[in-house]
């Protein structure tokens, strides 16, 4: 059953504006301002502001008119979406599925991790009281529904402390008494709405459901219907999870928090033993991991690790992890780690014979704890390998990638009947010198790099034409035509070079070396 815990704070462009500048004054009444179709309107006002009479959206020159000693600041608007956010990581030690509701709530779905704390009331008192010692005024409220919790919280009663809605409810199709008897605003309507059904003297939420349903969506729309249906559990609602649900996540509670990295390095290795046990049961691996500690002031830590092939081996992402612990800066200690895995796939391991398992491991998988090693500490940026690419161009039949990424289908190749060297260089390098007796005839001689090589053995020629389909018809030249040979010289090296252009036009011919066997 979902249980939807609703978390607004009414003063949270004021209380995230003086967190960010805590030398900043503390004068009163004190509000923000900033442009509202062209014109300087208060967008956030303090308590003592509000009594005063002032509201947001109050053009700035009546307010000052009002209240001259008013204190007025710029209003930072990105930074309070930022603030949000975070403070939605935050709340993951109470529920891996957090959604910000901007641009001053949150939603938590809390089913099934209640009773971590002893049930509904206390995880919500225990809420309350951190946002309280960050210095934040929050007014809490869980319901089955997230849009009952949005009402509740909102309703005057929530000042007092945070409203827990029973499941259940009235049989008859009515709505819970704490509803029935809250604004019709709360249902998060549009102010346009509200304000019709005031002009009909429908002012609360018991008077909406106690009319039918088919005129009261003729008159009203039927965006009201929706809302009343979504607040009392008759239509769904998807909430926008900042952190998606997953079943692959592990939690460990302290009882006193930890700094030191050796207790670190423990956290980490017991949490992803937990984690890996539960991928291990249904025969799954997973390609990212994410390690979050919970600091005692509230300010998330958190480390991400990518591998190139799913894995579910404790021991291994430990060894990941440690190297990226040196740089956790634990504050003034760490009171619970949680690890979540996600891209999780299902493993299917090879069947081995006994011969095998006498030889060393090959392929992707003997590559795999390396390139994971490098990419854990160099970045996974720094790390890449090359992939096929459709094309018959020899430059574009291959693209860089990050060691990470996933391949989106099966690889391409080349046939086995063309060959391709080893060593592709970046660009075509002109050779000097070329000797061959016919025009048409793969070459006798060449200088490269200020050396001569002398060729002793050739094959081809193999002719690549132009992919004339990326431009226009008439961008197509002779020049553009490549006949390439594979040649080895004196000394058994292996070259693939080409010529270029046709003899029989007017363009000069011309030699190129393009790879290197070995």
């Amino acid at each position: 059953m979902s249980r939807i815990l609703c978390v607004w704070s009414p003063n949270w462009a004021i209380e995230t504006w003086r967190r960010r500048r805590p030398s900043a004054p503390q004068a009163e009444p004190f509000a923000l301002a900033g442009l509202s179709r062209g014109l300087r309107v208060l967008t956030a006002v303090s308590p003592q502001a509000a009594a005063a009479g002032l509201f947001p959206g109050q053009g700035l020159t009546d307010a000052r008119a009002l209240r001259p000693d008013l204190v007025l600041a710029e209003a930072e608007p990105e930074a309070d979406a930022r603030a949000l956010e975070a403070l939605a990581d935050w709340c993951v030690r109470f529920s891996p599925a957090v959604a910000p509701d901007p641009p001053d709530g949150l939603f938590l779905d809390i089913g099934g991790v209640a009773h971590l704390w002893g049930g509904e009331a206390e995880m919500a008192a225990d809420l309350a009281a951190r946002l309280a010692r960050d210095g934040l005024t929050a007014r809490i409220a869980v319901a089955g529904t997230a849009g009952a919790a949005w009402a509740l919280a909102r309703s005057p009663a929530a000042e007092a402390g945070p409203r827990i809605l029973a499941p259940g409810g009235p049989g008859d199709g009515a709505p819970p008494p704490e509803l029935a008897g809250l604004p019709a605003a709360a249902l998060r309507l549009e102010p346009a709405a509200v304000e019709r059904l005031a002009r009909l003297g429908l002012r609360r939420i018991g008077q909406l459901t106690a009319l039918p349903r088919g005129p009261l969506a003729k008159r009203f729309g039927a965006g009201v219907l929706l809302r009343l249906d979504q607040a009392l559990g008759r239509a769904p609602e998807a909430l926008a999870f900042r952190r998606p649900p997953t079943p692959w996540f592990f939690r460990l509670d302290l009882a006193e928090p930890v700094s030191a990295p050796e207790d670190l390095a423990r956290l980490c290795r017991d949490a992803a033993l937990g984690l890996c046990a539960r991928l291990e049961a249904s025969g799954r691996g997973a390609r990212r991991f994410r390690l979050d500690f919970h600091r005692v002031d509230g300010a998330p830590v958190d480390l991400e690790l990518g591998l190139s092939r799913p894995a579910c081996d404790p021991e291994r992402l430990a060894r990941l992890f440690l190297p990226r612990l040196e740089t956790l800066d634990p504050g003034f200690g760490i009171e619970a780690v949680s690890l979540q895995a996600a891209e999780a796939e299902v493993l299917t391991p090879g069947q081995a014979d006994l011969a095998s398992l006498l030889e060393p491991v090959e392929g992707p998988e003997a590559l795999a704890p390396l390139i994971d090693r490098l990419t854990a500490r160099l970045g996974a940026r720094r790390v890449w390998r090359s992939r096929p690419l459709a094309s018959h161009v020899p430059e574009r039949s291959v693209r860089r990638t990050a060691a990470l990424e996933v391949a989106a289908g099966p690889a391409g190749g080349w046939p086995a009947w063309r060959p391709r060297p080893l060593r592709l260089l970046p660009r075509p390098e002109p050779l000097e010198g070329v000797i061959a007796l016919t025009p048409d005839e793969p070459p006798r001689q060449f200088r490269w790099r200020r050396r001569v090589h002398r060729i002793h053995l050739a094959e081809g020629p193999e002719r690549i034409g132009a992919e004339w389909w990326r431009t226009g018809i008439e961008a197509v030249r002779t020049d553009q035509v490549r006949d390439y040979y594979r040649v080895e010289d004196q000394d058994g090296a292996r070259f693939w070079v080409f010529r270029s252009g046709l003899h029989d036009h007017d363009r000069p011919v011309r030699w190129w070396l393009h790879g290197l066997f070995g």
